[in-house]
């Protein structure tokens, strides 16, 4: 296991870009991380880009890659307050993820603070999509960072492409 190569994903929970435009992206940059190795993808299945992120990996094993899926969750009620199709999408992952692991038993005050960490951990690349230099994705960038990692921001590919600067709220 110790050669697997492993990416962790984090981004934030909505998207000034297209959802269809970052899923673009993103199957074209993981069809070319399978192809270079990599067979552990992490998501931390917040809504946004960590669901989007986890159902596209998803996509690729249904179509026959050899490739898992690990959930790193804050807590078990994480999907409490979500709408009825956030929770249908969120159930859906988690029954079809290769491995799924909680931080804490409920909910605490540093759990999600600990799920950015632990997905960081052990990662050799991170893909974010990472439009705001604070908060919770902007911490577990730097935080990837700091350990090494590569990251990849799509925000500002999207950004480039589109001709927008990156925001800075």
């Amino acid at each position: 296991m110790e050669d697997q190569k492993v990416c962790c994903f984090t981004g934030h929970r909505s998207f000034s870009d297209s959802p269809k435009e970052i899923r673009e992206l993103l199957n074209v940059l993981l069809d070319n991380l399978i192809t270079g190795g990599y067979t552990v993808f992490r998501a931390g299945g917040a809504l946004g880009f960590d669901m989007l992120a986890a159902e596209t990996v998803l996509a690729k094993k249904e179509n026959g890659r050899n490739i898992r899926l690990e959930l790193i969750l804050p807590c078990p009620e994480q999907a409490e307050r979500w709408n009825a199709e956030s929770k249908l999408r969120y159930r859906r992952i988690l029954s079809l993820a290769d491995d799924k692991r909680y931080i804490a038993d409920k909910y605490t005050p540093t759990c999600m603070h600990e799920r950015n960490r632990s997905l960081v951990d052990g990662a050799s690349l991170c893909i974010a999509y990472q439009k705001r230099e604070k908060g919770g994705t902007a911490y577990t960038c730097h935080y990837a960072e700091k350990q090494g990692l590569r990251v990849i921001n799509l925000a500002t590919y999207l950004a480039a492409k589109s001709g927008k600067n990156k925001e800075t709220k």
